[in-house]
């Protein structure tokens, strides 16, 4: 897959952005532009998007997560399980420390919004459901990162949405939470695969030398 330079370019916008809106409390025009657009939203479509927004929230993000587990041991793919856990520690620390270090706040000083770690949490959900698609449907270079990515943008856009119509976050915030995941999750799935394959051949090794 082509996920590596994907994840480079993803990394970059996260420093981009993150540079351009330190320490800033205020929406930029993009994000002024696009609240506008999404302002006035009606009663349903706000139950839609407290109900998206609760799927990052502690309760809702931890049933994510163990269904998922559950479905990769069922499917008897413990590296995709760990990648589900790891995947989503990761990105969630990482989206967490870079609040601290980029400032940005929205609603009060206290509220920090950038990136938005419930965007951020959502996609890496969404990449890791879709490698495991890839690998189980056999897909090939191309179409495997078709599906990657379209599962990430349409992960992303829902939560994205949510955030935005709850003003919970500006716009930026979404985007810069998309990318963090992007950035964050190929480097934690190729990680994986490395001191999974280690322990393998460890284990091979152990073996062997019992045999002898």
């Amino acid at each position: 897959m082509w996920l590596g330079p994907i994840a480079a370019l993803a990394a970059l916008m996260v420093v981009v952005l993150g540079v351009r809106y330190a320490g800033d409390s205020r929406p930029g025009m993009v994000d002024a532009r696009i609240w506008a657009a999404v302002d006035g939203m009606g009663s349903p479509w706000r139950h839609v998007a407290l109900a998206t927004d609760f799927l990052g929230e502690p309760v809702g993000a931890a049933t994510l997560v163990v269904a998922t587990v559950t479905g990769c041991l069922l499917l008897r793919r413990p590296r995709a399980a760990v990648l589900v856990v790891v995947g989503a520690g990761m990105t969630v620390g990482t989206a967490t420390l870079l609040k601290s270090l980029v400032g940005r706040t929205i609603h009060g000083a206290d509220n920090l919004s950038y990136p938005s770690g419930h965007t951020a949490f959502l996609t890496t959900l969404a990449l890791v459901v879709a490698l495991l698609a890839t690998g189980r449907l056999g897909l090939g270079r191309t179409a495997g990162t078709s599906l990657v990515l379209a599962a990430a943008l349409v992960a992303g856009a829902a939560m994205g949405w949510a955030q935005v119509a709850l003003g919970a976050h500006y716009p930026t915030d979404v985007l810069g939470g998309w990318c963090t995941a992007l950035a964050v999750t190929p480097a934690t799935a190729w990680l994986v695969d490395r001191m999974a394959d280690r322990l393998v051949d460890r284990m091979v090794d152990a073996g062997r030398r019992e045999r002898h």
